[in-house]
């Protein structure tokens, strides 16, 4: 992305450079700086717009080129590796979400993941640990991925989170390790699993409409597991999870506005764009997820859904 913006700022710089030469060219032709000409001679103007146009032409390409260089975010990581949710010496608590990406230099994807992280503690002791799991193709140059790490601490303390890349050769020389030092924050935390439910057109090929499956999600652990479930149902799906043959019904802003749990009923509301476009098998689905997702829980044994409070007439195409 920095490499298109120095293009494109290069592009308008000579763009800028052409134009003022351009200008240089019609004064000669007499056709502009009337005002020039009226109040010194022609030849004090053609210096003056000469040397105006130098100055302005390497002012323009040190505002451009010199700022670009310096402007960069910090990064933290190291080639190969970034990691987008962290920075060195920021505080932590369990479960501790953690994102990035990597992208070459032995850091690369594997079977669906591209390396693990564990947590150290001030005396070196490991207090937790987790796989990086790809979020999108891991079999791309540029891989994406997410954990969730959970752990314990019964006092605030110095940290160290030690990021090992994905080497299944296991040759020591394609060993990679960062460092990122860390502040413990006393206590403890878990993450649960919930599943959300979509259409998948390689376990079912003929893509029936009410039939849904099952994908899995590490969520921080909460009371409220159907309304987790359920946000992360609306979330879509990973590249990861596309690649496997998974696809959704729901259409993107899709949003859930309330849920509560009575006798059994699970009384879902959402907003008008859950129910917007697509034909009837369409429609079909989204219900079946939605239903799916909810029904996993014992507690809930039938589902009602509304939109925007209105209960008559839903979810029709």
């Amino acid at each position: 992305m920095l490499d298109l913006l120095v293009i494109l700022l290069y592009s308008l710089y000579l763009l800028v450079s052409r134009v003022l030469i351009i200008l240089v060219k019609m004064y000669y032709q007499n056709t502009i700086l009337i005002n020039i000409k009226k109040n010194m001679d022609t030849k004090q103007g053609v210096w003056l717009l000469s040397i105006t146009s130098i100055i302005t032409v390497i002012l323009v390409g040190i505002l451009i080129f010199v700022p670009a260089k310096h402007s960069e975010l910090p990064i933290t990581g190291t080639q190969g590796l970034a990691i987008l949710s962290l920075r060195p010496n920021q505080e932590i608590s369990s479960p501790l979400k953690i994102t990035g990406t990597v992208n070459g230099n032995g850091w690369s994807g594997f079977e669906g993941q591209v390396g693990n992280v564990s947590l150290l503690d001030d005396k070196g002791s490991r207090i937790g640990s987790a796989i990086l799991k790809a979020t999108t193709d891991w079999m791309s140059p540029s891989v994406g991925f997410q954990t969730y790490l959970q752990f314990s601490s019964d006092r605030d303390q110095d940290g160290k989170l030690i990021f090992n890349n994905e080497y299944p050769s296991g040759l020591p020389d394609k060993n990679r390790e960062y460092i990122l030092p860390v502040k413990i924050k006393k206590g403890s935390g878990e993450i649960m699993k919930v599943k959300a439910f979509f259409s998948n057109s390689v376990v079912d090929p003929e893509t029936s409409c009410n039939k849904v499956f099952a994908v899995e999600r590490d969520v921080p652990k909460t009371t409220a597991v159907a309304k987790a479930a359920l946000d992360e149902l609306l979330k879509g799906l990973t590249d990861v999870e596309k690649n496997a043959g998974f696809f959704t019904a729901i259409p993107a802003g899709s949003a859930l506005n309330s849920i509560s749990i009575v006798n059994g009923e699970a009384r879902v509301d959402f907003n008008e764009t859950t129910e917007s476009g697509g034909g009837s098998c369409s429609m079909t689905a989204r219900t079946a997820q939605i239903s799916q997702t909810l029904m996993q829980f014992p507690t809930i044994t039938s589902v009602k859904l509304s939109i925007n409070g209105r209960t008559g007439d839903i979810f029709q195409p």
